[in-house]
């Protein structure tokens, strides 16, 4: 029985079924350690979506949340795309409905929409085009006109402003997480580390923003940890990204900018899950073709820019 099994035990049984059922695992960078070592690739919003798109395997199993797995079925309608535990949602995304975007909309004529991939497929269906927090100034750039609604989050809205040419008219959504990490956190963290230096996650407060070295998405701060001649660094997101960074880094020290700074519904994939939905196959995440199909397009329209 997989509840009986190790953790040791668990990632072999994974291996095995994800043979047999030609499966391929992608997990978010704020995953816990133990299902990002099971992982076939491991990246961030934009990363995983094109991971999602180019998959040959006829199973996608998704450690992240819904939103993502839906994303990841509506690229790939004719895989089975599993997440291991469906409770495993996000708080930002249902900030804004759709009803409530077509009332937006309807309030703003003839402005562009740009929805954050951070959003349910039945919202997806209502913008133009979708963005993550790595592309998201290259989306509102492609644009015409001079004015951009952008959904759900108010704090990436306030980043993309900085360095758009257009006027973003944001939604009152944002992470918790996030919004969370204040700038006295930063002060706080700096004086107990003179010499590190700041990276913030671009859906921080933009008081926290103002107080960062650099401000990269998950797969930027990936990346950019690999070349950095930083020996220190605060990291202002999810605490979860800390295990990858060290991981590939141990001759650097990374600090989190918070140490509350904890997604829940990240944390609820676990080894056993991942073992379950694959041995049973289930908790597959479906989106209606009518929704899908219309969805498909803003999110397209991203992973190509």
């Amino acid at each position: 029985m997989i509840e009986d099994l190790n953790r040791d035990e668990l990632s072999a049984r994974i291996r095995e079924l994800k043979t047999a059922r030609n499966a391929v695992i992608l997990a978010h960078n704020y995953q816990i350690g133990e299902v990002q070592d099971i992982a076939d690739f491991i990246g961030d919003s934009l990363e995983l979506s094109q991971k999602a798109a180019a998959a040959t395997e006829d199973v996608i199993v998704f450690c992240g949340v819904h939103f993502m797995a839906e994303t990841a079925s509506i690229l790939s309608p004719r895989k089975t795309v599993l997440i291991p535990d469906p409770q495993a949602g996000c708080p930002m995304a249902d900030m804004i409905t759709a009803a409530e975007l077509v009332a937006w909309k309807n309030r703003y004529p003839g402005r562009p929409v740009v929805c954050y991939v951070n959003t349910s497929a039945e919202v997806k269906a209502e913008c133009d085009i979708c963005c993550t927090s790595s592309n998201a100034v290259r989306v509102v750039e492609s644009l015409a006109g001079g004015e951009v609604l952008f959904a759900p989050d108010k704090n990436l809205a306030a980043y993309v402003a900085r360095g758009s040419s257009k006027k973003i008219i944001p939604w009152d959504g944002y992470c918790y997480v996030h919004n969370n990490i204040l700038a006295r956190d930063i002060r706080e963290k700096k004086k107990a580390h003179p010499d590190a230096v700041v990276w913030a996650h671009p859906e921080c407060r933009p008081e926290v923003i103002d107080l960062a070295d650099k401000v990269l998405s998950t797969g930027k701060m990936v990346k950019e940890a690999r070349t950095t001649e930083a020996g220190e660094i605060i990291i202002a997101t999810e605490s979860g990204i800390i295990y990858r960074l060290k991981k590939d880094n141990p001759e650097k020290d990374f600090y989190p900018a918070h140490d509350l700074a904890f997604c829940a519904n990240m944390k609820k994939i676990t080894l056993k899950k991942v073992a379950l939905a694959l041995e049973q196959m289930v908790h597959r995440v479906q989106v209606p073709p009518e929704i899908a199909d219309r969805a498909r397009g803003a999110i397209e329209k991203m992973v190509k820019l």
